[in-house]
């Protein structure tokens, strides 16, 4: 009694080291430098299809064909699959591991065999029937099957982490290339505008060459000025194609026969995105939770490498019935064997104890990717932050800037028909309108690209909520397997799988 119960206390021993995320103090505020708060996560940023937002349905029907088509995407979704499979293999090992065994024969001896008596002449048959069952167990003592299960249990959780952090970079990628694809569409109009200009500025200069009041040297400065304009404007197409295409590729379509209409006026809106505080970062980003769950995989390992220093004890017996006949099931021809081994390792050369360092150094390793991880989500946040402060400042000024050079394109042009100045003030004017004219469209283009990269750096409204826990990634019940056997399903859900354990999209 006394053994039963050393041995019960036995089994409900972790030599895991008692896990706890690391707590960092962080910053109350963003760019403040006081008061400082420990870190208390909690979700503002609105979540679902964060996409909706500039207010484009094209952009959204392609963020939607994203999450169905892109096969990195899928890929990344098979990757969890089998890591959650790495899970319930580590699981199965608590449990007995039974299996049955049918052998049957009937043998005829050769006439030339080998040392036989010439002398006989019968030759001998014999019958050989034998059904066996088999069955074996590890009491998981020291919890090493237990941690390796947390261990298989944590890395499913990381993958499905890592699908997240893949699905937002992919979503926050395609949403930048169409942005930029529209801002090409607007340049497109001012270099459209630009080259009607310019033919008729050549226009003008070619009459005032034939009326004898312009000079060669104006002509040749006009047609020089289109000439560049129109190789701007070829540039700007080649740059079109090329985005339309890696947009195709994002969405799982054929670039030969993917296109995307040109539209003037992009109708992208800049969305208001509610930053909160940084400690919400450590439950937004999905990337941190990655960090954090491998974090929590390396400590279920400590924990596996020290279970190695004890006796590993497997409990097993066979029973079955043979028989030289086929009169198999009677009790004389019964079978059966029960035992137990128990190992226990003496001299290794050091193996546990260096397995035990690396464990260690392997939860180190972990806990300073996981600091790195938060360091670098704060970083994106505060450059997001910066940028979009400093954009917005850009934007007024440059429109001034546009209207102003517009007024100084057009007074040089008249002031030049005039014969009051020379045509060197009308190209230096007009390249300044269309400069201006471009970087205005190009500044909206990084405006608005800026609110999509500070939403991916937000986590676009992913929540460690969002992740399976450690008995959710687990496929299915082996009690399930119990009473039926079936292949896995080509999604990989396997018996008694749902799309409830596959990773929340």
């Amino acid at each position: 009694m006394v053994a039963a119960v050393l041995l019960g206390g036995l089994a409900g021993c972790s030599l895991a080291p008692p896990y706890e995320p690391p707590r960092y103090v962080l910053p109350a505020e963003w760019r403040g430098q006081r008061p400082f708060g420990v870190a208390n996560p909690s979700d503002t940023l609105p979540r679902g299809p964060w996409w909706e937002q500039f207010g484009d349905p094209l952009l959204s029907q392609l963020e939607q064909q994203l999450e169905t088509q892109n096969p990195t995407l899928a890929a990344m979704y098979e990757q969890y699959v089998e890591a959650r499979d790495a899970a319930a293999a580590a699981r199965g090992a608590l449990y007995p591991q039974l299996s049955a065994s049918a052998e049957a024969s009937y043998n005829k001896q050769s006439a030339n065999a080998l040392f036989k008596n010439p002398a006989i002449t019968q030759f001998s048959t014999q019958g050989f029937t034998l059904f066996e069952g088999a069955a074996s167990w590890q009491p998981d003592f020291w919890q090493r099957i237990r941690n390796q299960e947390r261990q298989q249990a944590r890395l499913a959780q990381s993958s499905a982490a890592l699908v997240a952090n893949a699905r937002l970079s992919l979503q926050t990628q395609l949403a930048n290339d169409y942005i930029a694809l529209r801002g090409l569409d607007a340049e497109a109009v001012v270099y459209r505008s630009a080259v009607a200009e310019y033919r008729t500025s050549v226009d003008i200069t070619q009459l005032r060459l034939r009326g004898q009041i312009g000079s060669a040297l104006d002509v040749s400065r006009a047609k020089a000025q289109l000439a560049s304009t129109e190789a701007l404007q070829s540039a700007n197409l080649a740059s079109r194609s090329v985005l339309e295409h890696a947009i195709a590729t994002l969405v799982g379509a054929d670039a030969s026969t993917f296109a995307i209409p040109p539209r003037p006026d992009s109708g992208l809106t800049v969305p208001p995105v509610p930053v909160g505080v940084p400690a919400q970062l450590l439950e937004r980003r999905p990337d941190i939770a990655s960090a954090e769950r491998q974090m929590a995989a390396a400590n279920a390992g400590v924990g596996i490498a020290r279970a190695a220093f004890f006796p590993n004890i497997t409990i097993g017996g066979t029973a079955g019935f043979e028989d030289a006949g086929f009169n198999l099931f009677t009790l004389p021809n019964s079978l059966w064997s029960i035992g137990a081994t128990a190992v226990q390792p003496l001299f290794e050369g050091g193996l546990r104890r260096a397995e035990l360092q690396s464990s260690w150094a392997q939860f180190a390793l972990t806990r300073d990717n996981y600091r790195g991880a938060v360091l670098t989500a704060l970083q994106q946040v505060e450059d997001g932050l910066a940028l979009s402060q400093s954009l917005q400042s850009q934007t007024r000024s440059q429109a001034e800037a546009v209207a102003a050079a517009n007024e100084a394109a057009t007074l040089s042009q008249q002031l030049y028909i005039g014969g009051v100045t020379t045509y060197l003030d009308v190209v230096i004017a007009q390249e300044t309108a269309l400069t201006d004219a471009l970087t205005q469209q190009q500044t909206r283009t990084l405006q608005l690209q800026t609110t999509v990269n500070l939403i991916g750096a937000l986590g676009g409204g992913w929540t460690t909520q969002n992740l399976p826990s450690e008995k959710d990634v687990l496929p299915f019940d082996p009690a399930d397997l119990l009473r039926s056997v079936k292949e896995p399903r080509p999604d990989g859900t396997g018996e008694g799988g749902s799309e409830a354990s596959r990773p929340p999209r």
